[in-house]
C-alpha cells in the first residue's frame, strides 16, 4: 500500500493517484478494475467520475453512514492512528510527513489475516507470479 499525503484531496489529486495505481500494476487494457470509495465530494465530483470512465474502471461508491462497507480502508486509518499518529507529536507538516511515508511495517512486516497470514508486499510478489490465486469477494 503505497500513501499519498497532501494538503488537499480534490478531485484531482483522487483521479492522480488512481491513474497512478493502474500504471503501476499495469491494469489498462481488458481489465475492468473496481474502485471502492465512499461518498466523499472528491469521489461524486463530475471530475473523478470522468476520469473513472477515462480509465475504465468500476465505481463503486458505498452508501451514506456505513463505514464497515469499507473495512480494509478503515482497518487501514485504524492502524495509522495507533502506530503511528498516536506516537508523535509533530512539530511541522513535514516532519509528519516524514514519519508517516516512512511507515514500512505496514507493508513488509506486518501480516494480515485477510491474505493468509502474509504481509501484503509478500502476498502481492506471490500474486505477481501468478503462485497465489485470489478469490473475488463482493460486499
Amino acid at each position: 500500500m503505497r500513501i499519498i499525503i497532501g494538503l488537499s484531496c480534490e478531485a484531482k489529486d483522487a483521479s492522480r493517484t488512481v491513474q497512478q495505481a493502474l500504471f503501476k500494476r499495469q491494469l489498462f487494457g481488458e481489465t475492468r478494475p473496481v474502485l471502492r470509495s465512499d461518498n466523499g465530494p472528491q469521489f461524486t465530483s463530475h471530475h473523478f467520475i470522468q476520469a473513472c470512465e477515462t480509465f475504465g474502471i468500476v465505481h463503486e461508491r458505498i452508501p451514506p453512514r456505513t463505514p464497515n462497507m469499507n473495512g480494509h480502508i478503515e482497518a487501514f486509518h485504524r492502524i495509522l492512528e495507533d502506530e503511528c499518529l498516536a506516537r508523535y507529536e509533530f512539530m511541522s507538516y513535514a516532519e509528519a510527513y516524514q514519519v508517516v511515508t516512512d511507515i514500512r511495517f505496514y507493508n513488509e512486516r506486518r501480516i494480515h489475516s485477510s491474505i493468509c497470514d502474509l504481509a501484503p508486499q509478500e502476498f502481492y510478489a506471490l500474486q505477481i507470479e501468478r503462485k497465489f490465486v485470489i478469490r473475488e469477494v463482493r460486499v
